[in-house]
């Protein structure tokens, strides 16, 4: 109750403060001339009915794709390249971290020494670096080297999650008992031996347990990254979209929920196996 009341005026300032950014926002939106009241006009709204009725098959002559089975088998096909994308880059930006994220622990580096802290902040500011950078934007860099395709998108989605998990493998490392790794520093360990048997036993679980998790938003990311890499779901959707292929859009909506629904019901089980 003490610490309650002694949090109070931190919490009502935090609430204050996001209660102003949100009108300020919806203020900056609706100040807009032509974009926000348009949300809320019955014109918008019709429209909106009639995308949804077109998504649906209303009005056209022949069947909709989402009734056609070549049409579910392309699309099946296309989830296949975004799976392979997606776990390919789970993959790169995993061994990545794995590789470097000794070198941004500062108790495995060492504490107070000129060049152990350069190295933290060197891998650190790396790590911060491809984070930052949003994998649209690392898509657009990566097609300029690599042929657009999956090998592309792999790269794109890789990049940007070694940054993430780079910087959570750090945090897991720091956090680790001491115990074990000072046992086997005063028996005469090396590095790499209190790394094998000292540090990886403790970091890998939950850091597979991360990496599950961020391979959950890898899958709803590819998407939008295959805009860019030409490959998967995201690039055929944005041609059927250009095209006003509606009942195609609908389909690839469909096969692409079905694809998330998989990915966290497999990420689940796996997660409860790495526990």
């Amino acid at each position: 109750m003490i610490s309650l009341i002694r949090h109070r005026p931190f919490m009502f300032s935090t609430v204050l403060l996001l209660f102003v950014l949100v009108i300020g926002s919806w203020a900056r939106v609706l100040g807009q001339g032509g974009t926000g009241p348009g949300l809320f006009t019955v014109e918008a709204w019709q429209r909106a009915g009639d995308f949804v009725a077109d998504l649906a098959g209303s009005g056209e002559s022949g069947s909709p794709a989402f009734a056609s089975w070549d049409a579910w088998r392309e699309a099946l096909r296309l989830a296949s390249d975004t799976l392979a994308m997606s776990v390919l880059a789970a993959g790169l930006a995993a061994i990545g971290a794995l590789l470097t994220v000794a070198f941004a622990a500062s108790n495995l580096v060492g504490r107070g020494s000129v060049l152990g802290s350069a190295l933290v902040g060197f891998t650190r500011g790396v790590y911060v670096l491809t984070r930052s950078v949003p994998e649209l934007v690392w898509a657009l860099i990566v097609v300029f080297v690599f042929s657009p395709g999956i090998l592309a998108g792999a790269i794109a989605l890789a990049i940007h999650n070694f940054g993430v998990l780079g910087r959570l493998g750090a945090e897991i490392v720091e956090d680790i008992d001491p115990a074990p790794v000072d046992a086997l520093r005063t028996s005469g360990a090396g590095r790499v031996q209190l790394l094998l048997y000292g540090v990886l036993p403790q970091v890998l679980p939950q850091f597979v347990t991360f990496l599950l998790y961020r391979w959950e938003v890898i899958i709803r990311t590819s998407v939008v990254v295959g805009l860019v890499a030409a490959s998967g779901l995201g690039y055929q959707l944005n041609l059927d979209l250009a095209f006003f292929r509606y009942t195609d859009v609908a389909l690839l909506l469909i096969v692409y929920v079905l694809l998330v629904w998989f990915a966290d019901i497999l990420s689940i089980g796996l997660r409860k196996l790495a526990r």
